[in-house]
Formats: C-alpha cells, structure tokens, sequence
C-alpha cells in the first residue's frame, strides 16, 4: 500500500479542488495548498511525501517553490502542472530535477497514478537511508551537518537526544555558523514533524508591526487593520516556531513573548481572547545571551523560559579537519544546483581552505564553492594541455559574469541592490544575466538555514 502525503499547491481555488478530489479517490492522503510559502512550512528533511505544484503562481512560482524544496532535500519528488506553452520550460525542469510534469488538461487518475509512483520512489529513498544508519553509514543527520571532528560528533549527538523531546531549545553560535540547520534537525527528530516549522527572523521584523505579526489582530484593532489577520505564533499550531536572532526582539516585545511561552496562550491584538497554542519553541542568538542579559539589553526571565536545553554550533576555526569535507558537500551541491558536471576540489585547494580563516563560517565557505562551481575563484592552478589563452572579449566577459556572480551571493539574491551597487539599470541586468545564463534563484538562501 503507497504511504505518505501528497501536497498539491495551486493558486486556482477550482483546480486546486479538483486535484484534491482526484487524489482521495484514488486513496492517496492529500493536502492542498493555495500558498507555496505555507506548504513550505510543512516541509522537512524527513518528510515522507511529495509535491504536485503548478509551474505558474504569483507569490512563488513553481521551479522557485522546486529549488527551495531540493534545499531542505534534494530527493523529495516535485511534481509539476504546465500549460502547453510550458512544456519547454518543465522539460528543462526535469534536468534541474523535477520528478515529473504533466500537461494541461489531464485527467485526475493520471496524475493520482504519477503521484503514487512519486510516493514509492520517496519511501525507498527513506528506507535507503534508515538502512545506511542502521549499517553504521552517515544517516541523515550526518548529512546535514557534515564533519567527524569531536565538536561536531558531539553535536549530532545532543541533537539526537533532544529532538524527540518536546523542550524549549536556545541555539547559540556565530553567524554562518548553522544554527537554521540545527533548528529544523531538531523540529524534524520530533514527534512535531508533520506540522508547520515557522521560522521567524526577529531582526527583519517591521517595528510597528512586530506584534500584529506575530500575535496576530482582530479587525478594526487599529488604523489600517480592516481585516482579522491569524499571527505567525497561530499559523504554527502542533508545530515548531524559530525565533532567529532573538536579541534583537524589542524589550516590550519580549514582555508578551514571555507571557506566551509561560501560560502557552496568545491573545490577538484587539481582542480579550485566550487562544491555546501547542508549539514548542527554538530561538537562535549570534551573542551569548547571558552578557546581553547582565548588560540590560535582553530580558533575564525570558532567557530562563527559553533556556531549558541549550546548544552552541561551533564555528568553523573549532574544527579545522571538517573544512575539507565539507566544502566537497557544498561544491557537490553547487555544482548540481548550477547544472555542472560533478567534479572534486584538487587535494592542494582543500588544504589550502583548511588553512584559511573563515569568520563568515559555513556561510562564507557556501560562497567559495559556488564560485569554484562556476568557475570563477578558488580555482587549481592550470594544467599543461590547457585551452590555449583567452582573448580580450572572452576575458571581458568572464570578469563581467564574476562581478555578477559575487554581486548575486553578496546580496543573497535580492536583485534591486545588485543592479544598484553595480550601477545598472533593471532591464540591464536581467539582460547580462540572461547573456551569461545566471539564474538569480540559485543565490537565494530560502531554506539553506545559514
């Protein structure tokens, strides 16, 4: 019998319907989604199922809505629905690992039909991986956080102990170092796994609307607030809330937040309402909390409520041999991501990395693979035979594609403060990336946690 869901995301309410209703009556458990960005809160390292998406939607399309979920594991089966004039574009796609696409119109049972085959290809991918554990191999938590050196053993380790449990953690480590990865490991060994994981990055929050954002509002609860809106802590009931780089949560916020991980209520703005919420909470801090606590800048009760279990990622200058490895993950991983040939890093690069300092940590060692995947640094020495040299245009164009590149990773992405630091107009930009076959969705971190 096929076991595990089938998440269908589409924004077209009557499609949407029609898919669900073509799926249960072929015996498949099935959940729709109107919002990829929701659907991705439901999506983990161990998740047992697969996505149906369309290729077309408005707050995420659906190669984006792909990449990111290959982010969090690049084995979860996506299904694509294209139109006819799509089909270029879905073919390409299953270079890029779609699982499947189908074409507009189908009939109901053909797609129930691809998505069971896509529930058995992802129940054999995870019994695979049991069995490596099981036979003593890297299972999946070593694969996500990659090294042999005592730190990091040790990590994997708490984190295997703590996740089952249902406690309160607090992550404390540098920036880049993983802390995300950490997060959604522990959310993932839980009996929570199936419900949302909601990460929510408390520095990026609006001032003035930090609280309706999280606690949610009734309408008419102040100007502007027309309509009941569900707070972030709500959307993630049964489920695990992230709260990113806690220190930087304003002092009155935090009153409430403590109030809410004291009494496990939530009270919407406006309202007298006592709202039971069943989460468990994780936060992340790039500073020990304990020093922004003596020092007034962090609230001494919460930090108790949030510390009942506590972790440090260490960074990378405490575990120099993983440095090695782990770039050969990341580069392997580039390198699929930008559609390259698979290749290894030289022995001389490694132990020049390893000599390195990285105070970007994990972060700034994802940049250099992707470089090195696209050729642009941290390249070998040539080798006799080589291509004979470049001529002027080509050399242009490789330091323009560079520029480019390290513009795309500085800003994660983001395009407005590319074309503005480079002094480009937008048209131009998409342009020279369109030229140089760049796709600003590989640059964009959604789900990779650091």
């Amino acid at each position: 019998m096929t076991t595990g869901t089938v998440f269908v995301i589409d924004d077209d309410a009557d499609l949407l319907a029609a898919t669900l209703q073509s799926m249960d009556l072929a015996g498949l458990a099935v959940r729709g989604f109107d919002n990829p960005e929701v659907a991705l809160d439901h999506v983990g390292g161990g998740f047992a199922g697969v996505l149906i998406t369309d290729i077309r939607m408005p707050q995420l399309d659906g190669l984006s809505l792909m990449t990111r979920v290959h982010e969090i594991d690049p084995d979860i089966p996506v299904i694509l629905i294209t139109g006819h004039g799509d089909v270029p574009l879905a073919v390409r796609a299953m270079r890029q690992g779609a699982h499947d696409f189908i074409e507009k119109p189908f009939s109901g049972a053909q797609l129930a039909g691809i998505a069971a085959r896509a529930l058995d290809f992802r129940q054999l991918v995870l019994e695979n991986r049991r069995l490596r554990a099981v036979a003593g191999q890297a299972d999946d938590l070593e694969t996500r956080l990659v090294g042999r050196s005592n730190p990091m053993i040790d990590l994997r380790r708490r984190i295997r102990t703590i996740g089952p449990s249902d406690a309160d953690v607090l992550i404390e480590g540098d920036t880049g170092t993983g802390k995300e990865v950490v997060a959604r490991a522990l959310h993932d060994l839980s009996p929570r796994h199936g419900r949302p994981f909601v990460a929510i990055t408390c520095s990026a929050l609006p001032q003035s609307m930090i609280e309706s954002e999280l606690f949610g509002h009734a309408a008419g609860a102040f100007p502007g607030a027309l309509r009941e809106r569900v707070g972030k802590f709500e959307h993630a009931r049964g489920g695990t809330i992230l709260l990113d780089d806690i220190g930087a949560m304003p002092l009155e916020v935090q009153g409430r937040l403590l109030r809410v991980i004291e009494d496990r209520v939530v009270s919407p703005l406006g309202t007298n309402a006592q709202n039971p919420l069943d989460v468990r909470f994780i936060a992340t801090s790039r500073v020990p909390l304990d020093a922004e606590a003596a020092a007034g800048r962090f609230r001494a009760d919460l930090l108790y409520r949030l510390n009942v279990v506590s972790l440090r990622v260490p960074p990378l200058s405490e575990r120099v041999e993983d440095i090695p490895a782990l770039f050969s993950r990341l580069l392997a991983q580039a390198l699929a991501r930008h559609r390259q040939p698979p290749r290894t890093a030289p022995p001389e690069l490694l132990g020049e990395l390893a000599r390195r300092s990285w105070p970007g940590n994990v972060r700034e060692l994802r940049n250099a693979a992707e470089r090195f995947a696209l050729g642009l640094s941290e390249s070998p020495p040539p080798q006799a035979g080589a291509t004979p040299a470049e001529t002027l245009a080509e050399q242009m164009a490789r330091h323009e594609r560079t520029l480019l590149v390290d513009a795309l990773i500085r800003h994660r992405g983001s395009l407005r403060p590319v074309y503005e630091s480079l002094g480009l107009s937008r048209k131009a930009l998409y342009d020279k990336l369109m030229r140089h076959g760049i796709d600003k969705a590989h640059f964009t971190p959604r789900n990779t946690g650091l």
